[in-house]
């Protein structure tokens, strides 16, 4: 059994016991959180638009994090302009605990 669920703008495929990163949610460890955006539930049958409805997916949070830096460089040439930045991504990392629907 998996669900399609969309959260922080992404689309994820996850089953019960799957860890996924997702777009930071502002929840301390240990908390549960309720995944309401269900798209697609297949357990025999695929299930999709007014048929999941009402599913929902519960996850408990594991730990919150910053992803790896990535380096972000503008340039135009023949003119001397360059410009380095730097941006790390905040996730928070989400075990799946139940699949309702």
């Amino acid at each position: 059994m998996y669900a399609v669920i969309a959260t922080g703008g992404k689309q994820y495929r996850v089953s019960e016991g799957d860890v996924i990163r997702v777009e930071k949610l502002g929840a301390e460890v240990g908390e549960k959180v309720t995944f309401d955006q269900v798209l697609a539930v297949k357990d025999d049958v695929m299930k999709v638009g007014s048929d999941v409805a009402a599913a929902t997916v519960e996850a408990d949070v594991i730990s919150n994090g910053r992803a790896k830096k990535v380096i972000v460089y503008k340039y135009k040439p023949k003119t001397g302009y360059h410009k380095k930045n730097g941006h790390r991504q905040s996730f928070t990392a989400v075990r799946i605990t139940k699949i309702n629907g």
